[in-house]
């Protein structure tokens, strides 16, 4: 049988016309010998205006629920996930060629890297991309050197969660995306450094998507008072799991003398 990575796609209604974009980037990826790819789109909400944008093909599987952010879709749809990685990849937005190959690599490498990353680039209205200085180098990203990033530059990560692939035993056992209404993915990145080495690719991972209706570019994203809440409880999660000395992987016990 295959071996399988898992996408998980949180979707709303106005970002469900983005599928198809997403869908098709998924097709163009060119796996190792013998990996599959399974793609879990996990709908926000229940209505009947994503569901006509559901490709039509066995890998994908397609399910309604409560709505409760995309961190709260996400999680539900660890449910299904059959493959030994999780790769996100949000409803509007397109994977690059040989992103799914470079994160396996990555994984299957190294037993101690517990997740990747990769350079993005914005995709404008216009078709056309956008880049940003200050990547971190190519290779291991040591645990804790996003979480100290972050504090020491304004809340912002030196890697983006967007382009997340990680080892589902590693995301099921910190419990999934957190429960909050927005940087849900950064928490989880947060949680994910304390406790674990990751990897950063140089090579663009992910295409993000700039548009109107996209929930980063609403105005309660950056209300004040939710915003300090959430970066008091990412930092402070991400610092108790620090502290408490559980490492990934657990570390191997010495020989019985």
């Amino acid at each position: 049988m295959s071996r399988r990575i898992t996408v998980v796609t949180a979707v709303h209604s106005p970002s469900a016309p983005f599928l198809r974009d997403a869908y098709r980037s998924l097709c163009d990826q060119e796996l190792p010998a013998d990996w599959d790819w399974q793609w879990l789109v996990q709908e926000d909400g229940r209505t009947d205006a994503v569901r006509p944008h559901v490709p039509d093909d066995p890998r994908v599987t397609y399910r309604q629920g409560r709505p409760g952010g995309p961190g709260v879709a996400r999680t539900i749809a660890l449910a299904h996930a059959e493959g030994e990685y999780v790769k996100v990849l949000d409803a509007d937005d397109r994977l690059p060629a040989g992103t799914l190959a470079r994160d396996l690599a990555a994984l299957e490498a190294d037993a101690t890297i517990g997740w990747t990353t990769s350079r993005v680039l914005d995709l404008l209205p216009d078709g056309s991309t956008a880049g940003f200085p200050g990547d971190p180098d190519h290779g291991p990203v040591e645990r804790g050197a996003v979480l100290d990033f972050w504090k020491a530059n304004g809340f912002r990560a030196p890697v983006h969660p967007a382009t997340l692939c990680v080892r589902r035993d590693l995301l099921l056992a910190l419990g999934g995306w957190m429960a909050l209404p927005a940087s849900e993915d950064t928490g989880l990145l947060l949680a994910l450094s304390a406790v674990s080495r990751g990897w950063f690719s140089e090579e663009v991972g992910l295409l993000y998507r700039k548009w109107e209706g996209q929930a980063t570019g609403q105005a309660a994203h950056v209300d004040p008072a939710e915003r300090d809440a959430r970066m008091t409880v990412l930092e402070t999660r991400a610092r108790a799991l620090a502290d408490a000395g559980w490492t990934y992987p657990a570390p191997t016990p010495p020989a019985a003398s």
